[in-house]
């Protein structure tokens, strides 16, 4: 008999995050998978050595990796898209375990005990190790996305280029040109938030699944 579990996983390489925003570096799943493992690891490794825990960061880099793997069947869901209402985060709540079940249903049965805690951390008893680490990979989680914003916002490679083209069009001496620059240009400086609440005051908008 084959089992598919693995080869599904591999395919979290072709699920898009951020997928409302404009990104000078696309991102996937795996992608974010294996950074949010990282930063579980070093998290855990800061506390164990700065602040006395004793954290297993090995388990909580492992849960961090499997951490969205139903992702592989319900895809990236906005952050916004799912804390709409109540009703459409319970829907997501209910994709989520449909998906992990179905996963569940592909790892080889003598396997089992080992991978499908790594899918439904959630649902493990309240004061377990694993109850406990699962706040180091949420944190880890959320970590992944502001470094995602901060490398985002520092990308300058245009910046020179751009400095030099606004000379070029200044030079024209057009006031068409020159009404463009200062009417029209502005919106292509803000971001996705910006121009939703500066426009039609609707809720800010972003992408990334941060759970």
């Amino acid at each position: 008999m084959n089992y598919h579990f693995s080869a599904y996983l591999y395919r979290l390489q072709y699920i898009q995050r951020w997928s409302l925003m404009r990104s000078t570096a696309p991102e996937n799943v795996a992608q974010h998978s294996f950074q949010v493992a990282l930063l579980s690891h070093m998290l855990c490794s800061i506390g164990n050595v700065h602040f006395a825990r004793s954290l297993n960061a090995d388990r909580a880099a492992a849960m961090a990796l499997f951490h969205d793997a139903t992702e592989v069947f319900t895809g990236d869901i906005a952050t916004p898209v799912k804390h709409n209402n109540p009703q459409l985060l319970s829907s997501f709540r209910d994709m989520e375990r449909i998906a992990a079940e179905r996963l569940k249903g592909m790892i080889p049965p003598e396997l089992t005990s080992v991978y499908a805690p790594l899918l439904q951390p959630q649902d493990s008893p309240a004061g377990s190790e694993d109850a406990y680490l699962l706040r180091y990979v949420k944190a880890a989680d959320h970590l992944d996305a502001y470094l995602k914003c901060v490398w985002e916002v520092a990308a300058r490679e245009f910046a020179a280029a751009k400095a030099q083209t606004a000379a070029k069009l200044r030079g024209l001496e057009m006031p068409e040109m020159e009404y463009f620059l200062a009417h029209m240009a502005p919106g292509f400086e803000l971001s996705l938030d910006e121009l939703s609440a500066g426009t039609d005051g609707g809720q800010a908008l972003e992408g990334g699944d941060t759970t």
